[in-house]
């Protein structure tokens, strides 16, 4: 019988995707460039503080400019789940979507329509299957 490991901590490194700041207008907060380099998949892991009016959609650009210039957002079999946040009953809660896509460069982006006082949301990019391993150790 053989023993199967379980082995997420060299196969995986995270970057910060998205300040954990409060939104307290309709705006587009684009959170820091992701260069994918040396890895196969990237998910973005989203967590919110207190939300109390809003909604607050991720959105996925990437490119191959390191300052994406050329971004372009990703729709449908590029972008894996959604990530949407509304007023009470999303407070305090995670959420993450996917990409799948070929460019170098990825970009989370949060929209928030409805908002008058606002909501706190940050974000994590989690780099996946790395080329060479094991994965390189965190970078802020």
């Amino acid at each position: 019988m053989s023993l199967q490991i379980f082995d997420l901590h060299n196969e995986a490194t995270s970057r910060l995707g998205r300040t954990f700041a409060a939104i307290t207008t309709n705006t587009n907060s684009d959170g820091a460039i992701i260069d994918t380099v040396g890895y196969e998949s990237l998910e973005f892991y989203l967590a919110s503080g207190t939300i109390t009016d809003g909604t607050y959609t991720a959105q996925i650009f990437h490119g191959n400019d390191p300052a994406l210039a050329d971004g372009v957002q990703l729709t449908g079999e590029e972008v894996l789940g959604s990530a949407v946040f509304t007023p009470t009953a999303d407070s305090n809660e995670t959420r993450r979507i996917g990409y799948v896509g070929k460019k170098r460069y990825v970009r989370l982006r949060i929209v928030s329509t409805g908002v008058t006082t606002g909501g706190t949301i940050g974000a994590i990019a989690v780099l996946g299957s790395p080329l060479h391993g094991p994965a390189a150790a965190s970078v802020s």
